[in-house]
């Protein structure tokens, strides 16, 4: 299936954000079961007609009968269609000379003040360099950190970058601080946290170019994101440019390292 994930702004600009669970909110999966479930927030995306009641489920009813017979129950935990907490979705697919293939944000878990931001570039080439980074002091309010060759290629496998993420939220810096890896991040991730950098590092992506202190600036809103470095320099930089030699180089995962496509592709093998 040949699948844009920049449709995934498309959605996100007619169907609102009815729930905000942890951690983009205070409310967590039990209260959601508690008011209502799943089936009650369909009941709700139903009544504005963003949804095809007349799909089958396994049940041999179709998807329409099944959430016209829900109730929401709590109108905190589902707020009601016409009151959502934003009118827009919760995921964000950004582009820009940075990211020229896209990278994914979690828009509703980020503060309103940091959709839109610019800082300096705090580059690190692995996950660990930045979490001794951040628990060290040296990451400052403002700063934007770049966690590279943790992509499908250069992890090899994508990691989670759920650490540095926790670590940010530990030293009061989640609501000051962004983030921007060519890994990836779960739902439990909260702030500034852009991933999926496309291309990455490991591929020659521009995120592998940029240098310490270089700015980058963040506009969720208009989905974009670029590092303000002319293109000469760039192309310069390019010319110059080594990519990180992997710890693994036998066994499945360098041939994994040798097969993938680029996450804004799925991260599937190559054929």
């Amino acid at each position: 299936v040949d699948l844009d994930i920049f449709m995934a702004n498309d959605i996100s600009a007619k169907v609102p954000n009815l729930c905000h669970l942890a951690p983009a909110g205070e409310h967590h999966i039990e209260d959601l079961y508690a008011a209502g479930g799943v089936l009650a927030v369909m009941h709700e995306l139903g009544k504005a007609g963003l949804l095809d009641p007349s799909l089958p489920t396994v049940s041999g009813k179709s998807i329409g009968e099944l959430y016209e017979q829900a109730h929401v129950y709590d109108h905190e935990v589902i707020r009601p269609i016409e009151q959502p907490f934003s009118p827009m979705g919760g995921i964000a697919v950004l582009r820009g000379n940075l990211a020229p293939d896209g990278a994914v944000v979690k828009r509703s878990a980020v503060d309103e003040k940091m959709l839109v931001h610019e800082g300096p570039a705090r580059v690190f080439n692995s996950e660990e360099e930045s979490i001794e980074a951040i628990f060290s002091g040296r990451i400052k309010a403002g700063d934007v950190i770049v966690i590279r060759y943790e992509g499908p290629k250069g992890g090899p496998g994508m990691r989670e970058m759920l650490s540095p993420t926790s670590a940010i939220a530990g030293m009061g810096l989640d609501k000051d601080v962004a983030l921007l890896t060519d890994g990836r991040f779960s739902g439990a991730t909260r702030g500034a946290s852009i991933g999926h950098v496309s291309p990455e590092a490991a591929e020659g992506g521009p995120i592998g170019l940029i240098e310490e202190g270089d700015r980058i600036r963040i506009d969720i809103p208009k989905g974009t994101l670029d590092v303000l470095v002319d293109e000469q320099v760039l192309a310069e930089r390019r010319k110059h440019w080594v990519c990180k030699e992997s710890e693994i180089q036998t066994g499945y995962l360098a041939r994994y390292a040798k097969q993938v496509s680029s996450a804004s592709t799925g991260a599937i093998f190559r054929t």
